[in-house]
């Protein structure tokens, strides 16, 4: 197994073990990376993240999502909140959504933390 996927597999992991601290340190990432564009409530500049946890890709309706983020189809599992928050343009060629968490350890806490909003 490579490095990267052995931090990827940890990170992976803390979603299951850390619970609320792994949750409060990504409320942190999410404060300093994602609040800009992501409120309580959708915007323009991107969709409320209440609720992601589980729900359909950009199923929303008081969002436009780009074409490709529509087109992917599926639902927001921890492994798809992952990749996506890994690599937007990769998950989804076309999305608009430019900024990524590149650090496992860091996108395994935003996840967490994610599925905290409801």
């Amino acid at each position: 197994m490579t490095r990267s996927a052995r931090m990827f597999a940890g990170a992976l992991a803390a979603l299951f073990v850390a619970g609320p601290a792994l949750a409060a340190d990504g409320a942190k990432t999410f404060q300093l990376q994602c609040k800009s564009c992501h409120g309580a409530k959708s915007t323009l500049m991107g969709p409320s993240l209440a609720g992601v946890a589980g729900r359909k890709i950009a199923s929303l309706s008081d969002f436009k999502y780009s074409a490709a983020l529509t087109a992917k189809g599926g639902t927001w599992t921890d492994a798809a909140l992952d990749a996506y928050v890994a690599a937007p343009s990769k998950f989804a060629p076309g999305t608009r959504m430019m900024v990524g968490v590149a650090n496992p350890a860091d996108r395994a806490a935003v996840v967490s933390y994610l599925k905290t909003l409801k």
